[in-house]
């Protein structure tokens, strides 16, 4: 430990206030030694208010750098930590306490009851709002911190909290909005400046996004994960050989980061040297490697396998990466196969016409659905190409609005869509899509008349585009069963597709979504365009002018040669549709045939049939 960073003592007379002094030196370089001088300073004095006051915001400051950092865990318990330090009502020690501790039920009842009898106490919201952000409970806690804010305007660490909701909730302008007025007080602020590079992110503002990012590796630069998440937005931005050598950074920095030698792999062209391998096996071969990183690894692994030609190890290593990633995630394939069928019995010839015409006219969005490594980035980048089509990237605003529609606030409890369409007014659909169109405006950066949602788990709403947005165009991205969900298989997604982690699930995903869109094939003749992955490789011309026909579009070369567009892209496909259509993907998938039968057996007639799909 440098000399200057010793405790200062705190038992002598006279020297308290040097101690203290001390103690708040310490808060932005080492917060860690700032809670240690505190924690010293309050067994001298036990009580004292000055270090309560540091021990609190020290807590807050280490959560930030654990935020930066991206130690999730470590951050919300050094949050639920500064909350208890912050709280000096002694109605509220048993909940804080129980906060810090993660006994969420029990710190929920205690602050309810105690709101009862005191409404407006701000600390108790906030713990509250605390609570809610635990159990993801997102809207519940932007409410609950918008009361904390109304009733004191002030309260910074509320404020950082509502950001961060903001955020999670998909409201980046509001998020911004709360960013910037905690900035304009705190400049160097890791946390804020983090939080704010992602929010940026999000709506496709790379460049400031980068500024803040190469910003914070300049003051953290012995952070891995500091220097992974550079990577991962220097990847979006295209900028290929600075993500690699961000990610060889992290990897420098912390070897047994499997996440990072993941990001890697995930370039799709990228491949690992013999040196790179070594070490990957090495790390494989610990004991102590946690299940993240683990699959991570596997998953890397499984792809430099691949590109070696030895199929039978690779798949050994994917099959592992998802038999640990599945038993991390929750999917009811049940669920997905009901949900289908209640669609079929609502979205009736009959329904749709009795509610044409009740949506919004405007005809700016083209949404592109399927399911992921469908070949769905190759066609918006097709389209991105056309001067007239905007390209953003896959929006979450038309979920955002079903998760409201269905009303849930846990997993157990039945969703009221699509249930709930036929009880709604005319007038609510045409709202519905105003306000889609709102909420995506500022993903919106030129003045291109359609922009383009490339989220591909919308193909489940099709019937909810059609009835709020009317004139939108619907692109159903489709490739062949095998290749398509062995793909996926292949893939470690950042967040959702649950479903892709085993063979018989994915299969089956693939089969409910056919069966969806040829119901609406039926209902809706030519209402949705089908892209046929191989086709398109096949004939691209022809492919592309018929697509373009569809969206109402002039035929532009630009189309062709699409790889020229230099719009970043945030799929695993980014490196992909930066060169010209190539076949190597096409048959893939028959390198690892001796391994398909269960996904073979779930597909069933879908991959008999195909292109066209079975009768249902």
């Amino acid at each position: 430990m440098n000399p200057a960073d010793q405790p200062a003592a705190t038992s002598p007379a006279g020297t308290l206030d040097v101690a203290l002094a001390h103690a708040r030196a310490l808060l932005a370089s080492s917060p860690k030694l700032a809670i240690q001088q505190a924690g010293e300073i309050l067994k001298a004095r036990p009580g004292h208010a000055g270090a309560l006051v540091i021990l609190a915001e020290a807590w807050q400051a280490l959560g930030d750098h654990y935020t930066v950092l991206g130690e999730t865990a470590a951050a919300d318990a050094a949050y639920a930590l500064h909350i208890q330090a912050a709280t000096r009502d002694p109605r509220l020690l048993a909940p804080a306490a129980a906060l810090a501790e993660g006994r969420i039920a029990v710190a929920e009842h205690l602050l309810r009851e105690h709101l009862k009898q005191h409404p407006t106490d701000v600390p108790a919201i906030r713990m509250l709002a605390e609570v809610a952000g635990r159990l993801r409970r997102y809207t519940d806690a932007e409410n609950l911190l918008a009361r904390c804010l109304e009733l004191a305007p002030g309260f910074a660490a509320a404020r950082q909290n509502y950001a961060l909701v903001l955020h999670r909730q998909n409201k980046p302008a509001a998020a911004l909005e709360q960013l910037d007025q905690l900035l304009a007080a705190e400049p160097r602020n890791p946390g804020l400046r983090n939080l704010k590079a992602a929010v940026l992110g999000s709506i496709g503002e790379y460049g400031p996004a980068l500024d803040l990012y190469a910003g914070i590796v300049a003051e953290y630069p012995t952070q891995p994960k500091v220097w992974m998440s550079y990577g991962h937005a220097l990847k979006t931005a295209g900028r290929r050989e600075d993500s690699i050598a961000a990610y060889r950074k992290c990897i420098g920095l912390k070897p047994g980061l499997g996440e990072a030698w993941w990001s890697l792999a995930n370039l799709k062209t990228f491949r690992f040297s013999p040196a790179d391998l070594a070490t990957i096996r090495s790390q494989l071969g610990r004991q102590d490697l946690t299940d993240e990183d683990r699959l991570h690894f596997q998953f890397a692994l499984g792809k430099a396998l691949e590109d070696a030609g030895e199929y039978a190890e690779s798949f050994r290593h994917y099959a592992g990466a998802n038999r640990l990633r599945r038993a991390a995630v929750s999917y009811d394939a049940e669920e997905t196969s009901a949900y289908v069928q209640r669609c079929k019995e609502l979205f009736t010839r009959e329904f749709l016409a009795s509610h044409a015409g009740t949506g919004c006219p405007a005809p700016d969005p083209v949404f592109i659905v399927g399911l992921p490594r469908s070949g769905s980035t190759l066609v918006e980048q097709i389209l991105a190409s056309h001067p007239l089509v905007e390209g953003t990237m896959e929006l979450p605003d038309l979920v955002g609005i079903v998760r409201r529609l269905g009303g849930r606030k846990t997993r157990d409890e039945p969703s009221r869509y699509p249930g709930l369409l036929p009880d709604l007014e005319p007038g609510q659909f045409r709202a519905l899509g105003e306000e889609y169109l709102e909420r995506t405006r500022i993903q919106r950066k030129t003045g291109a008349p359609f922009f383009i949602d490339k989220l591909p788990n919308n193909w489940a709403h099709t019937g909810l585009i059609h009835l709020i947005l009317p004139n939108a165009r619907i692109i159903d991205a489709r490739r062949h069963p095998l290749s398509c969900c062995f793909s996926g298989f292949k893939q470690h997604f950042a967040r959702g597709q649950h479903f892709t982690y085993s063979l018989p699930e994915i299969g089956r995903y693939y089969r409910d979504y056919v069966e969806l869109m040829a119901w609406f094939d039926a209902v809706l003749p030519g209402r949705v365009h089908r892209v046929i992955y191989e086709q398109m490789v096949a004939d691209t011309e022809g492919e592309v002018r018929r697509l373009l026909d569809y969206c109402g579009l002039p035929f532009d070369e630009r189309c062709l040669e699409f790889w020229r567009n230099d719009r970043a892209v945030r799929t695993a496909s980014s490196e992909q549709v930066r060169r010209p259509i190539y076949q190597d993907a096409l048959e893939q998938w028959r390198h690892y045939d001796a391994w398909l039968a269960p996904l073979r057996d779930a597909l069933g007639p879908v991959l008999e049939t195909y292109p066209a799909a079975p009768d249902f």
